[in-house]
């Protein structure tokens, strides 16, 4: 415990005020804009995890109410303090200013991997939202945040979700358990600057 509160306190000292992590608007794609949730995005959120189909391979394919909405996205708000440039942000499309799911760069629980992930609403399944918004997180974590390694994890039936990690240029290393379930996990590392 006392690792990861010394940890978030040298990340905090770290962080530059002006930089990305600081500001609403994290990062825009030529089609996404990833920014931060505020409490105002409770309906946009509900109709996310509210959905069977959306939810299917996320956790145990629960859905949740609106208290439930309530709940997590006031854990999302208070945690982009606690964890600077890792969190789960809102994913607008540009062209409708809709707000369309969310992308995830953030903490397996119980571990000190750091992963990669993303929930879409059905509309926007098929579309390439989802290589587009992971392949920018991904580049941001790198570049920005300054990871070494990014893992993403999947459920071993999502096919589409480990499509989507091949393209962005996770090496697929098989199974790993997380979440406390068997999973399909894959690992991305900088690019070194001698290659």
């Amino acid at each position: 415990m006392l690792i990861s509160v010394a940890s978030r306190q040298l990340w905090r000292k770290c962080a530059l005020k002006n930089d990305a992590v600081y500001m609403t608007l994290l990062l825009q794609t030529e089609r996404l804009r990833l920014r931060r949730f505020t409490l105002d995005d409770v309906d946009s959120l509900f109709q996310l995890i509210s959905d069977a189909e959306v939810m299917r391979y996320i956790g145990d394919g629960k859905t949740d109410n609106r208290e439930g909405a309530k709940i997590r996205l006031a854990r999302i708000v208070r945690n982009y303090e606690n964890y600077l440039g890792l969190g789960v942000w809102a994913t607008e499309q540009k062209s409708s200013g809709q707000v369309i799911g969310w992308f995830v760069l953030k903490y397996i629980p119980n571990t000190v991997e750091v992963e990669i992930g993303y929930l879409l609403q059905k509309s926007a399944w098929g579309r390439g939202f989802a290589t587009e918004g992971a392949r920018a997180l991904l580049a941001y974590g790198f570049d920005k945040v300054g990871m070494n390694r990014i893992v993403a994890v999947a459920n071993v039936a999502n096919q589409a979700s480990q499509n989507v990690m091949k393209k962005i240029g996770l090496r697929n290393c098989g199974l790993g358990r997380y979440y406390g379930r068997e999973v399909a996990y894959f690992v991305g590392e900088r690019p070194s600057i001698n290659a």
